[in-house]
């Protein structure tokens, strides 16, 4: 189905091709496995990794730093682009973790689809419910993997409930399981009446098709015990008349779900998924911006910067800002006005990702994911166009729930220090908050594992011990408002008042009870949780 080019649209062909998804899920549930199968089946890499690799089993690609292989976790969102058939597939992996939830939700901003995984055995988890909300906040479609079905799972009924119930989607089954755990055999392919068989001697060979005309078709006999065959049989058709069929214009509006079972470790089900995905995922979509929204067929290249990651090599001080293109035909070596300084910038060379590996980019499409190398000009929010003044809206960036005083552990290092926490919080992997009184800086993180990240990086990257201090404060609001009042409010709360790294003005609290206080002593000063990264 896939080598006939089934690419249908008003777009130019090159960018109707392109299909960009995130992969959501909780910790654990198979993402960065699953994302390794992707890069396996698209030929991308020869042998897939291991997330928790022993001996000479290969690490795998998409988790780059070193703190990512010693946990076993994805720290920070790497995205990937290969060819699947005649498709262009950019994915992004995403951390599951959720102290990293702020990348992952700007990353939401960046594309067009997520693929959510979950666990066979624990069906939603806590972690998922809330990167879908974020999901149904932007209207993506979502299409769900469940995985681990080699392993003893839950009914297939429960599974398909609990979606709809906990996340108020409509599902309808893609494909579905014969047996589980030890007698997990394979699917039977919903869409096109096909049988899956799991090939357990080989992890990294893809499943064996057999064409059968449905489900009475007496070559299923020859294959699936009969009283698996029974269940089967019995559960298809319960599930053809309680469950919705495919409906591909509900899937694009993310009110409904197809569900594939598999088994990522196995290999199993993933084309399948990558079938479903190149077959009715959506093409490029139009990007929110003021004055105007970006539609991806509009000839000029405009493109906006949603991650920033420091660092990727770690014998080069560089910093590689991830664009997402919203329009055009960008090649390499175009000069792009940097919408925020107002200067033209020549992007000379561009990559594209394989995780840490990484090749020029000599052309790009609007929906793919370009890296472009910079010194500090490109911060998460920033817009690329030829030359007219649009900016990207709706990458958001959060009040930090956690706070902390750094210190270096050598005192004449200060600068250095200073340094190291300004490119963090350009990267958007913490704020940096500077009080009015008072030497030091205040970091604030969403997610306790961050301040270990951090103080990692901060020695590993820049040769830097640091040590991280309880602070008086819990957490942290932008104030808003007009200009005197804002003034006569920072007057009065020399003490609580603090800069982050724009210079916008922070305020710092203690206590629930100061919120409150400063809501009724100064009814001109809004206090904000969030702050859109427009500049």
């Amino acid at each position: 189905m896939t080598e006939q080019l089934s690419i249908k649209s008003d777009l130019p062909k090159e960018i109707a091709r392109r299909r960009t998804f995130a992969i959501i899920s909780h910790p654990d549930a198979g993402k960065t496995t699953l994302t390794e199968k992707f890069l396996l089946f698209g030929g991308a890499i020869q042998m897939a990794g291991q997330v928790r690799a022993k001996g000479e089993a290969r690490r795998t690609r998409s988790d780059f730093m070193q703190m990512e292989k010693d946990r076993g976790i994805s720290v920070s969102a790497s995205a990937m682009s290969f060819d699947f058939g005649p498709y262009r597939f950019n994915l992004v992996d995403t951390p599951g973790h959720s102290d990293f939830s702020e990348d992952t939700y700007r990353t939401l901003t960046a594309v067009d689809a997520a693929v959510m995984v979950i666990d066979g055995a624990k069906g939603i988890e806590s972690q998922t419910q809330k990167l879908f909300e974020v999901c149904r906040m932007r209207d993506l479609p979502i299409l769900t993997f469940c995985n681990k079905m080699d392993r003893e799972s839950r009914d297939t009924f429960d599974i398909i409930d609990e979606i709809q119930e906990n996340l108020a989607i409509d599902v309808t089954p893609a494909s579905w399981p014969i047996g589980m755990g030890r007698d997990f055999l394979g699917c039977y392919d919903m869409l096109r009446d096909r049988l899956e068989l799991m090939d357990r001697a080989d992890r990294n060979k893809v499943a064996e098709s057999i064409e059968i005309k449905g489900l009475d078709d007496p070559l299923l006999e020859e294959h699936v015990p009969a009283d698996l065959l029974e269940k089967l049989r019995e559960e298809v058709e319960m599930a053809r008349e309680l469950l919705p069929a495919l409906d591909h214009q509900a899937m694009l509006e993310g009110t409904m779900t197809p569900i594939w079972f598999g088994s990522a470790i196995n290999s199993f089900g993933v084309k399948e998924l990558m079938d479903g995905i190149a077959n009715y995922g959506p093409e490029p979509q139009p990007q929110s911006a003021s004055p105007r929204p970006v539609a991806p067929d509009e000839k000029k290249v405009a493109g906006f910067v949603f991650k920033v990651q420091a660092n990727m090599d770690p014998k080069h001080r560089d910093r590689v800002a991830f664009v997402r293109l919203a329009s055009g035909h960008f090649k390499r070596g175009m000069k792009l006005t940097h919408v925020r300084s107002k200067k033209p910038m020549a992007i000379s060379n561009p990559v594209l990702f394989l995780a840490s590996d990484r090749e020029l980019a000599e052309e790009a499409w609007a929906g793919d994911i370009i890296g472009i190398p910079n010194h500090g000009q490109l911060r998460i929010g920033d817009t690329l166009t030829e030359g007219e003044q649009i900016r990207a809206t709706g990458i958001p960036s959060f009040a930090p729930e956690l706070l902390q005083g750094v210190r270096s552990g050598d005192p004449l290092k200060g600068k250095h220090l200073e340094k190291a926490l300004m490119q963090f919080a350009e990267e958007g992997a913490a704020k940096v908050f500077k009080p009015t009184f008072g030497s030091g800086f205040i970091v604030g993180v969403v997610g306790a594992l961050q301040f270990e990240v951090l103080a990692s990086r901060i020695e590993m990257e820049y040769g830097l011990p640091v040590r991280f201090e309880p602070s008086q404060f819990t957490s942290a609001r932008w104030v808003a408002g007009e200009k005197t009042a804002v003034d006569k409010f920072e007057a009065a709360n020399k003490q609580h008042i603090a800069r982050d790294h724009d210079g916008d003005i922070v305020y710092l609290t203690r206590l629930q009870w100061d919120i409150d206080r400063i809501e009724r002593d100064y009814p001109d000063v809004k206090l904000t949780a969030t702050k859109e990264m427009m500049v």
